[in-house]
Protein backbone atom coordinates (compact mmCIF):
# COMPACT_ATOMS: atom_id res chain seq x y z
CA UNK A 1 0.00 0.00 0.00
CA UNK A 2 1.43 3.34 -0.71
CA UNK A 3 2.10 6.04 2.10
CA UNK A 4 0.60 9.52 1.50
CA UNK A 5 2.23 12.64 3.10
CA UNK A 6 0.22 14.69 5.69
CA UNK A 7 -1.85 17.64 3.60
CA UNK A 8 -2.99 19.12 6.71
CA UNK A 9 -1.07 20.11 10.40
CA UNK A 10 -2.90 17.76 12.32
CA UNK A 11 -1.18 14.46 13.40
CA UNK A 12 -2.95 11.78 12.16
CA UNK A 13 -3.47 8.80 14.80
CA UNK A 14 -1.88 5.49 13.14
CA UNK A 15 -5.26 3.97 11.77
CA UNK A 16 -4.86 1.17 9.45
CA UNK A 17 -8.85 0.71 7.92
CA UNK A 18 -12.49 -0.26 9.21
CA UNK A 19 -12.40 -3.20 11.34
CA UNK A 20 -16.12 -4.11 12.01
CA UNK A 21 -19.46 -2.62 12.15
CA UNK A 22 -21.00 -4.04 15.67
CA UNK A 23 -24.77 -4.14 15.20
CA UNK A 24 -27.66 -4.85 17.96
CA UNK A 25 -30.08 -7.44 16.81
CA UNK A 26 -33.27 -8.79 18.05
CA UNK A 27 -32.22 -12.52 16.27
CA UNK A 28 -28.70 -13.84 15.48
CA UNK A 29 -30.08 -15.97 13.31
CA UNK A 30 -32.34 -13.97 11.45
CA UNK A 31 -29.67 -11.09 10.96
CA UNK A 32 -26.64 -13.67 9.78
CA UNK A 33 -28.75 -15.34 7.11
CA UNK A 34 -29.39 -11.65 6.01
CA UNK A 35 -25.76 -11.13 5.63
CA UNK A 36 -24.87 -14.01 4.54
CA UNK A 37 -27.89 -14.08 1.68
CA UNK A 38 -27.83 -10.76 0.78
CA UNK A 39 -24.31 -9.38 1.40
CA UNK A 40 -22.61 -12.01 0.87
CA UNK A 41 -20.35 -12.16 4.29
CA UNK A 42 -19.09 -15.31 5.67
CA UNK A 43 -19.66 -16.60 9.38
CA UNK A 44 -16.30 -16.22 11.26
CA UNK A 45 -14.85 -17.70 15.09
CA UNK A 46 -15.45 -15.07 17.60
CA UNK A 47 -14.04 -15.60 20.88
CA UNK A 48 -14.93 -18.27 23.63
CA UNK A 49 -14.94 -15.90 26.50
CA UNK A 50 -18.01 -14.05 25.16
CA UNK A 51 -20.59 -14.98 27.42
CA UNK A 52 -23.57 -13.55 25.30
CA UNK A 53 -25.20 -14.67 21.86
CA UNK A 54 -23.72 -12.99 18.83
CA UNK A 55 -22.31 -13.84 15.82
CA UNK A 56 -18.94 -13.02 13.64
CA UNK A 57 -18.89 -12.49 9.82
CA UNK A 58 -16.39 -11.01 7.41
CA UNK A 59 -15.65 -10.41 4.03
CA UNK A 60 -14.67 -7.41 1.32
CA UNK A 61 -12.08 -6.73 4.26
CA UNK A 62 -14.55 -5.97 6.72
CA UNK A 63 -16.28 -7.44 9.97
CA UNK A 64 -20.31 -7.20 10.75
CA UNK A 65 -20.33 -8.31 14.65
CA UNK A 66 -24.29 -9.32 15.67
CA UNK A 67 -25.16 -9.02 19.23
CA UNK A 68 -28.16 -10.50 20.11
CA UNK A 69 -30.65 -8.13 22.37
CA UNK A 70 -34.25 -9.59 22.09
CA UNK A 71 -35.60 -6.36 23.93
CA UNK A 72 -34.12 -3.98 21.35
CA UNK A 73 -37.22 -2.07 21.38
CA UNK A 74 -37.57 -1.81 24.69
CA UNK A 75 -34.34 0.57 24.06
CA UNK A 76 -34.64 1.34 20.31
CA UNK A 77 -37.84 3.18 18.58
CA UNK A 78 -37.67 1.43 15.41
CA UNK A 79 -40.63 -1.20 16.60
CA UNK A 80 -41.36 -0.81 12.83
CA UNK A 81 -38.73 0.51 10.02
CA UNK A 82 -39.01 3.53 9.27
CA UNK A 83 -39.40 5.07 6.12
CA UNK A 84 -36.34 4.05 3.93
CA UNK A 85 -34.36 7.47 3.22
CA UNK A 86 -30.67 7.87 1.97
CA UNK A 87 -30.16 11.16 4.25
CA UNK A 88 -30.70 8.39 7.55
CA UNK A 89 -27.76 7.07 9.16
CA UNK A 90 -26.32 3.70 6.95
CA UNK A 91 -23.48 1.57 6.06
CA UNK A 92 -22.39 1.53 2.10
CA UNK A 93 -20.76 -0.82 0.26
CA UNK A 94 -18.92 -0.72 -3.02
CA UNK A 95 -20.28 -3.20 -5.52
CA UNK A 96 -19.90 -3.43 -9.80
CA UNK A 97 -23.41 -3.27 -10.74
CA UNK A 98 -26.36 -1.75 -8.98
CA UNK A 99 -28.61 -3.10 -11.15
CA UNK A 100 -27.71 -6.60 -10.15
CA UNK A 101 -28.46 -5.83 -6.36
CA UNK A 102 -31.98 -4.43 -7.66
CA UNK A 103 -32.64 -7.66 -9.64
CA UNK A 104 -31.38 -9.80 -6.43
CA UNK A 105 -33.23 -7.36 -3.87
CA UNK A 106 -36.57 -7.63 -5.78
CA UNK A 107 -36.24 -11.68 -6.02
CA UNK A 108 -35.98 -11.46 -2.04
CA UNK A 109 -39.36 -9.61 -1.92
CA UNK A 110 -37.18 -6.75 -0.20
CA UNK A 111 -38.13 -2.90 -0.45
CA UNK A 112 -35.54 -0.62 -1.61
CA UNK A 113 -34.92 2.96 -2.73
CA UNK A 114 -32.86 4.44 -5.45
CA UNK A 115 -31.11 7.67 -5.83
CA UNK A 116 -28.61 9.01 -7.99
CA UNK A 117 -25.88 11.67 -7.62
CA UNK A 118 -23.97 13.04 -10.13
CA UNK A 119 -20.64 15.61 -9.80
CA UNK A 120 -19.14 16.98 -13.10
CA UNK A 121 -20.43 14.61 -15.17
CA UNK A 122 -19.72 12.13 -12.84
CA UNK A 123 -22.59 9.41 -11.85
CA UNK A 124 -22.81 7.18 -8.71
CA UNK A 125 -26.03 4.81 -8.82
CA UNK A 126 -27.18 3.98 -5.09
CA UNK A 127 -29.52 1.52 -3.89
CA UNK A 128 -30.55 1.61 -0.13
CA UNK A 129 -32.74 -1.05 2.14
CA UNK A 130 -32.94 -2.11 5.96
CA UNK A 131 -31.38 -5.23 7.54
CA UNK A 132 -34.39 -7.60 9.68
CA UNK A 133 -33.63 -4.91 12.71
CA UNK A 134 -34.20 -1.74 10.70
CA UNK A 135 -30.38 -0.77 10.22
CA UNK A 136 -30.51 0.48 6.75
CA UNK A 137 -27.60 -0.77 3.93
CA UNK A 138 -26.64 1.41 0.76
CA UNK A 139 -24.74 -0.15 -1.97
CA UNK A 140 -23.24 2.29 -4.71
CA UNK A 141 -20.65 2.44 -6.88
CA UNK A 142 -19.26 5.36 -5.31
CA UNK A 143 -16.07 4.92 -6.94
CA UNK A 144 -17.10 6.84 -10.19
CA UNK A 145 -16.63 9.68 -7.71
CA UNK A 146 -13.03 10.51 -7.16
CA UNK A 147 -12.02 11.35 -3.08
CA UNK A 148 -10.43 14.28 -3.27
CA UNK A 149 -8.72 16.26 -0.26
CA UNK A 150 -10.78 19.82 -0.07
CA UNK A 151 -7.38 21.22 0.36
CA UNK A 152 -6.93 20.07 -2.97
CA UNK A 153 -9.48 21.50 -5.00
CA UNK A 154 -10.59 24.92 -6.28
CA UNK A 155 -13.79 25.31 -4.96
CA UNK A 156 -15.79 28.94 -3.80
CA UNK A 157 -14.70 30.65 -0.61
CA UNK A 158 -16.55 29.69 2.13
CA UNK A 159 -16.78 31.17 5.65
CA UNK A 160 -14.35 29.46 8.16
CA UNK A 161 -15.60 28.98 12.07
CA UNK A 162 -13.70 32.22 12.83
CA UNK A 163 -15.64 34.50 9.95
CA UNK A 164 -13.30 34.43 7.90
CA UNK A 165 -13.21 33.55 4.20
CA UNK A 166 -11.91 30.08 2.88
CA UNK A 167 -9.84 29.38 -0.16
CA UNK A 168 -8.60 26.13 -1.87
CA UNK A 169 -5.77 25.56 -3.98
CA UNK A 170 -6.33 25.78 -7.51
CA UNK A 171 -5.83 22.17 -8.74
CA UNK A 172 -5.04 18.40 -7.56
CA UNK A 173 -1.47 17.67 -7.17
CA UNK A 174 0.98 14.43 -6.55
CA UNK A 175 -0.29 14.08 -3.29
CA UNK A 176 -4.10 13.47 -4.60
CA UNK A 177 -3.30 11.45 -7.43
CA UNK A 178 -1.53 8.91 -5.04
CA UNK A 179 -4.34 8.95 -2.55
CA UNK A 180 -6.39 8.16 -5.69
CA UNK A 181 -4.02 5.18 -6.95
CA UNK A 182 -3.85 4.03 -3.05
CA UNK A 183 -7.77 3.83 -2.82
CA UNK A 184 -8.37 2.76 -6.13
CA UNK A 185 -6.48 -0.54 -5.16
CA UNK A 186 -7.68 -0.65 -1.88
CA UNK A 187 -11.14 -0.14 -2.67
CA UNK A 188 -13.62 -2.73 -1.80
CA UNK A 189 -15.86 -5.18 -4.21
CA UNK A 190 -18.96 -6.23 -3.47
CA UNK A 191 -19.89 -8.61 -6.54
CA UNK A 192 -23.03 -10.79 -6.63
Amino acid sequence: MMEIEEVNNYVSLPLLSLNHVSLLCRSVWDSMRFYEEVLGFIPIKRPSSFKFNGAWLYNYSIGIHLIENPLIDDFDTIIEPRPINPKDNHISFQCRDVEIVKGRLEDMGMKYVTAVVEDEGNTVDQVFFHDPDGYMIELCNCENIPILPLSACLFKPRMSSFGRAVFGPAKCGFVENAMMESLSMDMLDISF
